[in-house]
């Protein structure tokens, strides 16, 4: 389905803003990122991150605002309010504003993911069908995700930090290990290779105390 087409009523405001901001393919890309399936499935808040940065690199690019990856990022979690600090916000916003950036009407663009997926379901009458694969697979996306997203605040944390008195720190990157350890048979396993392998020593263990012969 297009983005002027709907099923009847009044349009969603993902489909009013695709059509206002020219984003000619986005529902497309949204709707098969978020349709598919095991690794390629995307799910609807981080659709919704990738939506709204679209939404303010096409408002910095009609006002010939040019920044870099990692300040765009800040303008959405400025716009979104996560995890950016007034200092943060008020300097962002007057730049902005500055630059000739309309960040009112920005801000009350920025979308949710709920705005997201009712764009899929009720203006493109999208499903998402969960397959019924491994629940340790599953597991360990949703812990490699969590993961990834403390590594990428601690390192903003840290980014900022050391741009004051409080932190003399080099060029680094954030490394997130994730490890479980079975106090039954002291073995020490990243999470992941814990349930990519099913378990632990201590089946093999009891396999093998089973195959003692009595004393």
């Amino acid at each position: 389905m297009s983005d002027t087409d709907h099923a009847g009523g009044r349009r969603t405001k993902v489909a009013r803003l695709v059509d206002e901001y020219d984003l000619i393919g986005v529902g497309d890309e949204l709707e098969a990122r978020w349709t598919a399936t095991g690794d390629d499935h995307t799910s609807l808040r981080d659709l919704a991150a990738a939506f709204n940065r679209k939404l303010i690199e096409a408002r910095l690019d009609e006002a010939g605002v040019r920044l870099t990856e990692r300040e765009i990022d800040a303008v959405r979690r400025l716009l979104t309010g996560d995890e950016v600090s007034a200092a943060d916000r008020t300097h962002l916003r007057r730049r902005l504003e500055r630059d000739g950036v309309d960040v009112d009407t920005l801000d009350g663009d920025v979308v949710t993911y709920q705005a997201i997926r009712s764009y899929l379901r009720d203006h493109r009458g999208a499903e998402y069908e969960r397959a019924d694969g491994d629940r340790g697979a599953t597991v360990a996306e949703a812990i490699e995700k969590l993961r990834g997203r403390l590594a990428s605040v601690t390192e903003t944390k840290l980014d900022g930090l050391r741009k004051t008195p409080h932190l003399d720190l080099g060029e680094f990157r954030v490394a997130v290990d994730v490890r479980v350890f079975c106090t039954e048979c002291d073995s020490r396993y990243g999470v992941v290779e814990l349930l990519s392998s099913g378990g632990c020593d201590c089946s093999e263990a009891r396999t093998t105390g089973d195959a003692e012969p009595a004393q």
